[in-house]
């Protein structure tokens, strides 16, 4: 009995030390699974990794210090794309892209999906979304509480009640999802930017919701004014 007892605690003891390590161990596992993906996708051995090493190579020899110096030229060229960007070239680029990816077939289905996710993230690209409310949608009053986005506080009168109509995205690509028409009174404010509805969606619900604010109604009692103690 007594040995039973003693291995039971020895295998609590390592399980509780087994879970407070496992965050750690995941998160490490993450980290190495994101290396390993981009090492995939932009690696050295990899075509792209070949270009980044084409532009170190007037820098060094190595193979690996050419790769690292020509990412590092790329990174710092994206600084003058952006300037020329912001100066009037957004325009002319895109349409050169409407008339080249967008036009070819697969790859221009992917790349719209891409351009409006971006356009989500990019308040100048696409300032409507920006413009859109996140809101909180009670169904049936203070049912199911499902986070979205209200492009227009202008109800809609819908069989002699007013509607708002909201976006309801989908995880973890918030661009897509159902457009839905809620009763008035199920949408209240989320006290949150569309940044942050975006990054929530993104994490899958990972990401919590900051606090919302409640207004706390004075208790009133039956027959008795607000303030009054009942004493007499």
């Amino acid at each position: 009995m007594f040995i039973k007892q003693s291995l039971k605690s020895i295998v609590t003891t390592w399980l509780t030390g087994l879970l407070a390590l496992l965050p750690l161990v995941l998160t490490l596992a993450l980290l190495a699974w994101i290396v390993s993906l981009l090492n995939r996708l932009v690696g050295p051995s990899t075509l792209i990794g070949q270009l980044f090493g084409a532009l170190g190579q007037p820098f060094s020899s190595n193979t690996y210090l050419a790769y690292t110096l020509g990412s590092l030229v790329l990174l710092l060229s994206l600084y003058p794309l952006g300037l020329a960007v912001q100066l009037g070239l957004r325009r002319p680029l895109s349409r050169l892209l409407d008339v080249t990816l967008r036009r070819t077939p697969l790859i221009g289905n992917l790349y719209a999906l891409a351009d409006r996710f971006v356009g989500l993230l990019d308040k100048t690209k696409n300032p409507d979304i920006a413009a859109m409310k996140p809101v909180w949608c009670f169904f049936g009053g203070d049912g199911v509480a499902v986070l979205a986005l209200q492009p227009s506080s202008q109800a809609v009168l819908l069989e002699g009640r007013e509607h708002y109509a909201v976006l309801v995205p989908t995880a973890p690509i918030p661009i897509g999802g159902g457009l839905l028409y809620v009763p008035v009174e199920w949408v209240k404010p989320a006290n949150m930017g569309v940044d942050a509805l975006t990054g929530i969606y993104v994490s899958m619900g990972l990401t919590p919701p900051p606090p919302q604010a409640q207004a706390i109604a004075p208790a009133v009692v039956a027959g008795t004014p607000s303030g009054a103690t009942g004493q007499h």
